[in-house]
């Protein structure tokens, strides 16, 4: 008899274990196993949502959808989605809600979207809501594009491409004898062509070779006229150039002065500027008289550099080893 009630106390014990797991379990499926807070947010489109859809903040689960309430509006219907979330969780004021699918097959979920801002939102207020995509009706609006981009565009290519080949048939058709024989007689020219270069190619290597040596030959003449000594003359007129630059810089800005000066003469001086230009006046009337006898010694002069200059186009090398010319007075 005692073992009887013994056994009953056992069954009846366990029953009730089984009874407290399973609503424990239950509990944890529905996740309202605490105290909670209350938010709420606002759809055009709810698809998929309704009482214990699942609320996950990027992705981690803390809390379920409540109620979905209808609400007209001027812009039409538009429901308000009432969900509670884990007690104390914080939920910055920029953060968005979509109603979104992990998944091909999985569940629909309430998504939220942590935002940046320090500040949370209290409980009860609404956070901002994205509306989510169907995806069958993307899939369905996407087939209907490519329907139009087939009837519209690709029948009009292909109709168009069987007009090409059409042609080309009829082309082919009723001139191809005419062009194969063109064909022909363009490879028949190619090949005189090539024939024609071939035979030219040696006369080309030939002339080559020949310019080849010419310019080895003057790099050789170039590297015996430049010497050292030749090099450290060139540097010289180089040094001498770069010194003459300088001079005329100097010169410039003397000049500049000199200019400065005479505008302030010719301000301040105008008689005797007047002077001065019948006495100019006085010079070139006596260099006019004498101009004969200038032009004369201008024209020796140019004979003169005239043959200096074919010497040194026939012999560049006079410039840096000619010698003084006797003098041929003091000979006599």
């Amino acid at each position: 008899m005692r073992s009887n009630k013994i056994n009953y106390l056992l069954v009846g014990t366990f029953v009730l274990a089984m009874i407290a797991g399973l609503i424990v379990a239950l509990s944890l499926l529905t996740g309202r196993t605490g105290a909670t807070d209350t938010y709420h947010a606002y759809y055009a489109n709810v698809t998929g949502v309704k009482f214990g859809t699942q609320v996950v903040y990027e992705g981690y689960p803390i809390g379920q959808v409540e109620t979905v309430t209808p609400e007209p509006s001027k812009g039409g219907m538009r429901f308000r989605v009432d969900f509670e979330v884990n007690e104390g969780w914080k939920i910055p004021k920029d953060s968005r809600v979509a109603i979104a699918a992990p998944g091909l097959l999985a569940a629909v979920t309430l998504s939220i979207s942590a935002g940046a801002s320090p500040e949370a939102l209290t409980p009860g207020s609404e956070v901002t809501a994205v509306e989510g995509g169907d995806l069958f009706s993307v899939v369905s609006s996407v087939a209907e594009k490519l329907g139009g981009l087939s009837d519209k565009s690709i029948e009009p290519l292909l109709a168009s491409v069987q007009k090409a080949v059409d042609s080309a048939n009829r082309l082919l058709g009723d001139h191809g004898e005419t062009l194969a024989a063109d064909m022909k007689q363009l490879i028949g020219d190619a090949s005189l062509v090539v024939a024609d270069v071939s035979r030219r190619i040696p006369v080309v290597i030939d002339n080559m070779e020949l310019i080849a040596a010419d310019v080895k030959k003057v790099s050789g003449e170039l590297k015996a006229v430049v010497t050292p000594e030749n090099r450290k003359l060139l540097e010289q007129t180089v040094a001498n150039l770069n010194g003459a630059a300088k001079d005329a810089r100097a010169a410039m800005i003397n000049g500049d002065k000199l200019m400065a000066a005479m505008n302030d003469m010719v301000t301040k001086n105008d008689g005797d500027l007047r002077r001065s230009i019948k006495d100019a006046r006085y010079v070139v009337e006596s260099v006019a008289r004498r101009i004969d006898a200038i032009n004369e010694n201008l024209e020796g002069m140019s004979r003169n550099m005239l043959e200096f200059s074919r010497q040194i186009r026939q012999s560049p090398g006079l410039l840096l080893s000619s010698k003084p010319v006797a003098d041929e007075a003091q000979g006599k």
